[in-house]
């Protein structure tokens, strides 16, 4: 989706967040590991910053607004098949509907998804993944841990990742090259849409990024009902702070 898809924004997460602080650890219950997690955020860090980000600053660079819309576009379109079957697991047939009736219309007069008629129609998309129907299952959202090159993740989000993997039409292109390529393109595309929204960081970069991502997986999961959406409006605020009203209206 735009906003967040299984392995671009897991990635993302990681991307960044930069350095971590060294100083002292403020203890976060749902942050058991963080002695370890700030140990692969460093070793994720460094990979974005000799590699992806250069790379993403370059797309953005050279990439006219539109296409790079029409990028986001597409790669939002594939997502909404995994979007229809997990509201189907969730029992959510309305967003089933919605999201196939994106895929169909965006497809076919969206020229393969790169325009987005289905919204000027009034079919808003919501994603639904893997993880958010282990939570509708009654499965608690664990641990948060940061994964090597994925990045950070509650557990059950992370235990979610295989059943995506299988939703998601580019794993079923045959050609290895293609199916790298557009894992790639992916991927750059989705940094590079957060080059500017990485410059809100206040403060600890890797408690910074683990709050505002607690925050919204638990906006997710809820169907927006902790408040807005704090990575759809980009703004976080000076002093952001982990808690049920961060992000209230």
């Amino acid at each position: 989706m735009k906003t967040t898809k299984w392995l671009a924004v897991g990635c993302m997460v990681a991307a960044v967040s930069g350095c971590a602080s060294q100083g002292q650890i403020d203890a976060n219950p749902d942050d058991p590991w963080e002695s370890y997690n700030r140990k692969v955020f460093a070793f994720n860090d460094t990979l974005d910053r000799y590699a992806l980000k250069p790379i993403a600053q370059g797309y953005d660079y050279v990439a006219p607004e539109p296409v790079e819309t029409g990028v986001g576009n597409f790669f939002s379109n594939l997502g909404e098949i995994g979007t229809a079957f997990n509201s189907v697991l969730q029992w959510k047939w309305a967003n089933a509907g919605v999201a196939s009736g994106r895929f169909v219309i965006n497809s076919i007069l969206g020229i393969g998804g790169v325009l987005d008629p289905a919204s000027r129609m009034g079919l808003e998309e919501r994603e639904e993944d893997f993880g958010q129907t282990l939570a509708t299952w009654g499965v608690a959202s664990g641990p948060y841990v940061v994964l090597p090159v994925l990045g950070g993740r509650t557990l059950r989000h992370a235990s979610g990742l295989p059943v995506d993997w299988y939703t998601d039409p580019v794993t079923y292109v045959e050609e290895d090259p293609v199916r790298y390529g557009l894992r790639f393109v992916d991927l750059v595309d989705t940094r590079a849409g957060l080059l500017e929204r990485e410059k809100l960081i206040r403060g600890d970069r890797y408690s910074f990024i683990r709050d505002a991502y607690l925050q919204r997986r638990r906006y997710m999961v809820n169907d927006g009902e902790t408040g807005r959406d704090p990575f759809a409006s980009g703004d976080f605020g000076d002093d952001f702070e982990y808690d049920e009203d961060a992000f209230a209206e």
